[in-house]
């Protein structure tokens, strides 16, 4: 009894966080998630758009004819309609050359409509007032897979008159909502050739992904989620015929609490400095002071006094006097403990008056020394 006594008391210290033993590690605040926020399939992924038109209607602020590429798509297009005109001919400035670029959803189908942008393609000065032509999209194949059409939404404007120039945002970029209309489906076979299919995580991650499988297991009480690396969770078909769009909505929706990697990132432009609540530094202790150096010029006319008969040669003189003035602040110091948070050191470092780029530099020096245990992004 007496031996036992000591065991009871050392095991229960052991289990009582904050008494100075070994405590497990508290999991993290993150709040639980659907699986559908983490990943996405593997086959189902947007497809590119692109094709090559003409605008017509503008004011005179076209391509030129310096641009043949679309000097010849005119002649071409009015040959269609039984006109024949020379290229040599045609000096419009109210017709564009443009490309058009939309992005076609996995599960898109015949007469959905997309949303595309028109960008100039030759010298036009604006867009602004121009109308798409039938233009074709074509995909990474070649195939044509919608067809876009309409008048142009141009977010700026350009006017210029006697050298004098007016201008807001890019006249020559603009957008047609809803201005194409699929034309083709795309196959989109979402399981493997075994019946599995593949989760896709938006953020690798060993941790994330063993959860993701253990949710699944746990929620379809078998194996059939086994993770193959930090960016794949492969799951086996259902079984007993269940529906593949029933089983993946159970799947989608269950529950997990997803991994923070530690990072920390700064955008050198704006002073913005964003972290997560967990990242952690090491004991570390900064030395925070400015050095102002001012330097003034003041000029001065320098005015001799003349002699009699001895004037000749004498003249006024500008002479500058310069002044330095420097003046250093005291330096502010804060002392860090070990486990300190991003959050406490930028609160600290407000205190004593510290700017959001002289934060950013503080940063990048804690991250140089090896105390901030988080990864460093520099936007």
């Amino acid at each position: 009894m007496k031996t036992l006594l000591p065991l009871l008391i050392t095991t229960a210290l052991l289990l009582v966080p904050g008494s100075g033993a070994w405590a497990a590690p508290s999991k993290s605040n993150v709040s639980s998630v659907r699986i559908k926020e983490l990943v996405r399939i593997a086959t189902a992924h947007d497809n590119s758009l692109v094709g090559y038109g003409i605008v017509t209607g503008l004011a005179g602020t076209g391509d030129t004819s310096r641009s043949a590429g679309t000097v010849q798509s005119i002649s071409n297009l009015l040959r269609r309609f039984g006109v024949n005109v020379l290229p040599a001919k045609l000096h419009s400035r109210n017709v564009a050359g443009v490309m058009v670029t939309a992005t076609l959803g996995a599960f898109m189908h015949q007469g959905d409509k997309l949303d595309i942008n028109v960008t100039s393609l030759g010298d036009a000065r604006s867009l602004l007032g121009g109308t798409l032509l039938l233009t074709h999209l074509n995909g990474p194949d070649g195939k044509i897979y919608a067809l876009a059409q309409g008048p142009l939404s141009v977010g700026g404007f350009k006017y210029d008159l006697f050298g004098n120039v007016v201008q807001k945002n890019h006249p020559t970029a603009a957008t047609i909502t809803s201005g194409a209309t699929v034309e083709r489906d795309i196959d989109t076979r979402l399981r493997g050739p075994d019946g599995s299919f593949e989760y896709i995580l938006v953020n690798p991650n060993f941790t994330t992904a063993t959860r993701i499988a253990e949710a699944l297991n746990r929620e379809l009480g078998n194996e059939s989620a086994k993770v193959l690396d930090a960016g794949r969770v492969v799951v086996s078909p259902p079984s007993q015929g269940e529906e593949m769009a029933t089983f993946l909505m159970r799947a989608e929706n269950v529950m997990v609490k997803p991994d923070q990697r530690a990072m920390v990132v700064v955008n050198e432009r704006t002073g913005t400095v964003v972290s997560g609540g967990d990242v952690r530094i090491s004991q570390t202790t900064i030395s925070h002071g400015n050095l102002k150096v001012s330097i003034s010029t003041e000029y001065y006319a320098s005015q001799p006094f003349l002699v009699r008969d001895t004037g000749v040669g004498v003249q006024t003189v500008v002479l500058p006097e310069t002044t330095i003035e420097v003046e250093e602040e005291a330096p502010q110091s804060v002392s860090m403990p070990d486990g300190t948070t991003v959050a406490d050191l930028v609160m600290a470092l407000t205190r004593v008056h510290a700017s959001s780029r002289d934060i950013i530099v503080i940063l990048q020096g804690i991250k140089r020394a090896g105390a901030l245990h988080a990864e460093l992004v520099i936007q």
